[in-house]
């Protein structure tokens, strides 16, 4: 029979309700007797002792709030008898041994990936099209429509069945299951477009910023080659972007084509020339084929979003498990959203190996905190309403959540925005908690996959990156079948363990890694790129 209460750790005064709770209800937990004092919804969390003003509260074994009023054991926690509250970081305090997890059905595995000249394994084989600003976003949208229509990659939408189904008098709904028709002839190289409203027109260190994300991109694994598109007087000049990549990769043997519109004569001029080079390269990206890689290859950018009160104890340590095993082979995990770790700090900076990077990630929490507050804001209004809604009331307490993503595993490097991961095991990566600004971080930082665990549901993907996205709850999974790659519902039901279900999640991983699965995100053409203008955004 299902638990209708858990309790993370041992030291935790409050205990997560595992399905509806109805007031009066008496539930026997571990010895404990729980009389519900209010009608409490699964994901909610109530108190497991009587807490007065003032008292903290502990979930995951950290601080994750405070009472504003008494709260009598048994009743539910709300944004109007709790407060967030964090512990105050200040240094390293120990150095944390870690149990790796058993690697030996691990160690020797293999994906099928496309192999670049510097070492790296792309999961995908792109050919990337970008501006360096918005104003030749309107080039990019035409090529788009002439090399997907051409190349037979832009594969129509039942959507656009319908319509047409409509215009010739039709108006049965179009929906016999299939999603897309194709006769592809390149099949064996994504031509992918990107456009952005940066570049121009901000500060100058958005463009530096955004020339440095770029660089990322074309760095990507997954990338086999470029076409970026300059207009000749915006702030990204073209020599920006060019420093950028020789600061990333000095010995780049990836095609880079690059042109300018006011030193090329009429738009079409430029188009036609684009086309013919570019055809070029796509042709020979296509002839490369997928060869098997080790999967410490793999850089895996760990995200969440439209999380819930059970993110936390299935879909995220779960993750955190399969994190652990790719860590402990060689690979790369990588964990971002640095509102989102508010109240942990002090376990991963003890997590840190070198002492120089525990120091970075403070001045990097605290700087980013420190803008937050100038501006009027702070991590404490982090949580979306949908997050309050199921469960997650204070910053502190969806944080201890989120960072179960990243393991146990030590943190082997501390990076900013648009710098590159080049260590092996888990990497911290300085990124806003939006969705799809961290993606885009993560992706410009080296991930070559990214999975997203969500409780709410959220159809993020990335244009060069399969984003794999996992359900905290069967219920999720069941509604948006569409969107949701794996279900660790399992977990919440007690069916399975945190660590078969990391298991399934890293296998799924390496399915899709050696594109015998497309990630949902991608068969939906989810294609979002947003970089982050370094302003506030949490």
């Amino acid at each position: 029979m299902q638990k209708k209460l858990i309790k993370v750790q041992a030291e935790d005064n409050v205990a997560i309700a595992l399905v509806d709770l109805m007031q009066g209800d008496c539930i026997q937990y571990e010895g404990e007797e729980i009389n519900i004092l209010s009608d409490t919804k699964a994901k909610h969390k109530i108190a497991f002792v009587d807490l007065d003003k003032e008292d903290q509260i502990f979930m995951y074994g950290v601080l994750v709030g405070k009472a504003m009023f008494p709260i009598k054991k048994g009743d539910v926690l709300t944004t109007e008898n709790v407060k967030h509250q964090s512990d105050l970081v200040t240094k390293k305090t120990r150095s944390v041994s870690w149990n790796a997890p058993d690697i030996s059905k691990w160690k020797d595995r293999t994906f099928m990936g496309y192999h670049r000249p510097d070492g790296q394994v792309g999961t995908l084989n792109v050919w990337l099209f970008f501006p360096l600003v918005f104003c030749e976003n309107r080039n990019i949208e035409v090529l788009k429509e002439v090399f997907e229509k051409e190349l037979s990659m832009g594969k129509e939408r039942k959507q656009r069945q319908l319509l047409r189904n409509l215009i010739n008098g039709n108006d049965a709904d179009f929906n016999d299951g299939k999603a897309e028709t194709s006769s592809e002839t390149f099949d064996n190289v994504n031509v992918k477009f990107i456009t952005h409203q940066g570049g121009c027109g901000g500060i100058r260190q958005d463009s530096q910023t955004l020339a440095k994300l770029l660089a990322g991109y074309v760095k990507n694994p997954n990338v086999a080659g470029a076409t970026v598109l300059s207009l000749g007087c915006q702030n990204l000049q073209i020599d920006l972007l060019k420093n950028a990549l020789n600061d990333i990769d000095p010995n780049l043997k990836k095609p880079v084509l690059i042109y300018e519109q006011q030193q090329m004569g009429t738009v079409d001029e430029m188009l036609n020339t684009i086309i013919k080079d570019s055809f070029a390269g796509i042709k020979a990206a296509n002839a490369i084929e997928r060869k098997p890689a080790s999967i410490s290859k793999l850089k895996m950018g760990l995200e969440c979003g439209g999380s819930d009160g059970f993110s936390g104890i299935s879909a995220n340590p779960a993750l955190g498990y399969a994190s652990d095993i790719l860590a402990a082979v060689g690979g790369s995990p990588i964990l971002s959203e640095f509102p989102e770790l508010c109240g942990v700090e002090q376990e991963l900076v003890n997590r840190c190996v070198n002492d120089e990077d525990a120091v970075r990630f403070m001045k990097l929490m605290k700087a980013y905190e420190a803008s937050a507050e100038a501006a009027g804001s702070g991590f404490d209004m982090n949580p979306s309403p949908g997050n309050i809604k199921d469960g997650l009331i204070t910053d502190a307490m969806k944080s201890a959540g989120a960072a179960k993503k990243g393991g146990t595993s030590p943190i082997e490097a501390i990076l900013d925005y648009g710098e590159y991961v080049t260590k092996p095991g888990l990497n911290l990566l300085c990124t806003p908690g939006n969705d799809v600004e961290s993606t885009t971080g993560m992706v410009g930082s080296g991930a070559n996959i990214v999975v997203f665990t969500t409780g709410l549901g959220t159809p993020t993907g990335n244009p060069i990156t399969p984003v794999l996205k996992v359900s905290s709850n069967t219920i999720l999974a069941e509604r948006m079948p569409d969107i949701i790659d794996i279900d660790t519902g399992a977990v919440i039901r007690g069916e399975k363990t945190i660590q078969q279900m990391g298991e399934e999640i890293l296998e799924y991983v390496v399915k899709v890694a050696s594109g015998e699965i497309k990630a949902k995100a991608d068969v939906l053409g989810q294609d979002d790129f947003i970089p982050w203008k370094r302003g506030v955004s949490l």
